[in-house]
């Protein structure tokens, strides 16, 4: 797993830290059925109401901001409110607080529009960790950003007095191009704190007992601070929490197992995995929140554990939803499926027909300044081809004997969702795409 955090999104693994107005919205739920303009220059970008001068970091794109604020997983009935839902519903009824409240709030409507600090620094990312890098994020300048990963609020939502929260939201991130991947997937994260007295009040002599210890050293087990006892009990709770959620998601007879990884923000951390359909599919990643996050926030009294998960990966797998751009999908074919009166319902999404693919290749001399990404051109093919394109691969290498000038060749794959393409209207498209790489990205066509 490529690290950037807690990330898991999509089928493939992609990292996931712990993961408008009318018009533009209702113009994002359909799936483009042509090219869209490039970014603007020379003008403020403008989110959710908001003016924000660019930069030489400004690289978000008009495509990008359209489905800013349309926010899916609160879209009734739509398969990621469902997901979402489920998880609510599980913790509501699950875990309840000494009144008879549920003890988990839940926050699912925070704009993602936010400072790289928020983004980065507020969960101890290093200045030079690769997830950092423009061209994996939208940047809306070099301090305000679209959020990589829901985790962004999390400091602010401890800030706030927030001792177990549920956090559900968009998030943006520029990557390949497949079935699985999408610039805009959806993230659920959870988090829990525990003073003294709450970890060790059911335990018996827990009164001499304590969260943290003086001249202690970091193992692969525990924190430098945290004393070894505290650790374990808060461990125990979080995996008891995360396997009774998937076992009421997948089902009671579901094999699961924990593995141990790393992240920047948890420690010890770990992923869970199940077995579905005979293959282990990771579906979430979580640990023991680094104590220098809770002091930061005001907490540093208290102990405690997160957890994040992709909404799309989940929906993909439990309803057999093949493409992750389906999810953008207003076709009444697609929405009726996941209209049912009980939120537990078995879901098994059928298939819409499946019209014919068009590929067409594009090739091209990689400028010698070694300023060209992959994820730049990913990024400029979503932006004029949008959802007509299904998946763009790398298929073949090429670096010329005497001058040592490097090209590559892709395959861009077009398929509509809901009707038939014409190889007219795709090799428009594909014309602007390479008009478009050379003068954007600097690329020397061979076509």
């Amino acid at each position: 797993m490529r690290l950037r955090g807690f990330f898991l999104p999509s089928l493939k693994s992609r990292p996931f830290l712990f993961c408008c107005p009318t018009s533009s919205s209702q113009q994002s739920a359909h799936l483009s059925d042509g090219p869209t303009p490039q970014p603007l220059t020379g003008q403020d970008v403008q989110v959710q109401g908001q003016s924000f001068p660019r930069d030489d970091f400004t690289n978000v794109t008009p495509k990008i901001l359209e489905k800013v604020g349309v926010n899916l997983h609160n879209q009734k009935h739509h398969p990621l409110w469902i997901i979402k839902e489920r998880i609510k519903t599980h913790f509501y009824s699950s875990y309840i607080g000494r009144w008879g409240n549920p003890l988990f709030s839940v926050h699912d409507n925070l704009s993602p529009v936010v400072s790289v600090q928020q983004n980065f620094d507020s969960l101890l990312i290093p200045p030079d960790h690769p997830s950092r890098k423009k061209g994996d994020n939208y940047y809306i300048n070099r301090t305000m950003m679209l959020r990589a990963h829901t985790s962004a609020h999390q400091r602010e939502l401890v800030s706030a007095g927030l001792d177990a929260f549920l956090l559900a939201g968009d998030v943006y991130r520029r990557d390949e191009i497949d079935s699985s991947h999408y610039p805009v997937f959806h993230q659920m994260e959870g988090v829990r704190l525990f003073s003294n007295h709450e970890l060790f009040s059911s335990v018996d002599g827990g009164q001499s007992l304590s969260l943290f210890e003086s001249c202690g050293r970091r193992t692969p087990q525990k924190q430098e601070v945290h004393s070894l006892e505290a650790v374990k009990l808060v461990e125990f709770n979080l995996k008891d929490t995360l396997t009774s959620l998937i076992l009421q998601l997948f089902g009671p007879e579901v094999e699961l197992r924990w593995v141990d990884c790393y992240f920047p923000f948890t420690h010890p951390s770990f992923e869970l995995e199940v077995r579905f359909q005979g293959q282990w599919l990771e579906v979430l990643g979580c640990g023991v929140m680094e104590q220098q996050l809770l002091h930061s926030a005001g907490a540093g009294h208290k102990l405690g554990w997160a957890f994040g998960l992709g909404l799309e990966r989940l929906a993909m797998v439990l309803f057999n939803i093949p493409d992750i751009r389906l999810f953008w999908s207003r076709d009444e074919r697609f929405l009726k499926q996941f209209r049912v009166h009980d939120l537990q319902q078995p879901i098994s999404f059928q298939p819409l027909s499946k019209f014919p693919p068009l590929h067409n290749d594009i090739s091209f001399w990689i400028p010698d300044s070694g300023t060209f990404s992959q994820n730049d051109f990913f990024d400029l093919v979503r932006t004029i081809g949008g959802d007509l394109v299904e998946q763009v691969t790398l298929v073949d290498q090429f670096t010329h004997p005497k001058t040592g000038r490097r090209s590559e060749c892709y395959r861009i794959v077009y398929r509509h969702m809901e009707r038939t393409l014409t190889q007219e209207e795709v090799r428009t498209t594909h014309e602007q795409i390479e008009r478009a790489a050379e003068s954007d990205l600097g690329v020397q066509g061979r076509y």
